[in-house]
């Protein structure tokens, strides 16, 4: 049986709810940040079902001894937001994987032919082999920076089974571009869209996510 990607769009109240708060164009960009902190804390919570590595310990309660299941604080979790917009996303996670490594990785987009390119990396020479990675990119569109993204975590030891990319709104281009080259993700999205439109945006979509964040129109 051949793998597949796999592409989950949680059902949450939440996730609906903040979703269609980012999507108005009339949200305030303060608004708008607290849509995406809460948009990555939810998204987060979903993708780390059965993710976490955990170990067995035994605890004392008050009354005697008993069994208990803890994330064991040995294994190595990163979380890596695309810079700038996935940092309105990284105090959402950040809150349910405080021990998380953070690390930066910045990609913008040629507007004209829509190529990404790489203003700052601080990413390890190597990970260790069993390292959780989280990244944070609000936008899968036509999948140039999320491809660039995959390319630098993977050259650095990451096997992409191991990897969980939250995104807010992902198009159909970028899935498929994810799709041929990674079959082993697991990307967890509060939407997917039907499309993009000339200069690449999703959709209906939500617009520029990190303009909208950091109130840089």
């Amino acid at each position: 049986m051949s793998v597949q990607l796999r592409v989950y769009v949680p059902p949450h109240p939440l996730i609906k709810h903040w979703l269609t708060v980012a999507r108005d164009r009339n949200t305030p960009s303060v608004l708008f940040k607290s849509a995406m902190t809460e948009l990555g804390r939810w998204l987060t919570y979903e993708a780390s079902r059965e993710w976490l590595p955990t170990q067995e310990i035994t605890v004392e309660t008050p009354l005697t001894s008993c069994q208990g299941t803890v994330v064991n604080p040995q294994m190595p979790i990163a979380v890596i937001p695309i810079l700038r917009a996935g940092l309105a996303l990284l105090d959402g996670a950040q809150t349910l994987l405080p021990l998380a490594s953070i690390y930066h990785l910045g990609l913008s987009r040629n507007e004209e032919t829509l190529e990404p390119t790489c203003y700052l990396n601080n990413l390890p020479t190597k990970f260790g082999p069993q390292t959780r990675v989280l990244i944070l990119e609000p936008m899968l569109a036509t999948g140039g920076s999320i491809m660039k993204a995959m390319a630098e975590i993977t050259s650095r030891g990451i096997d992409p089974g191991y990897i969980r990319i939250i995104s807010v709104v992902a198009a159909p281009p970028a899935l498929q571009k994810l799709s041929a080259e990674y079959p082993h993700l697991n990307i967890y999205t509060a939407i997917i869209d039907e499309g993009l439109n000339e200069q690449g945006y999703i959709v209906p979509g939500l617009g520029d996510a990190g303009d909208r964040s950091f109130g840089t129109y």
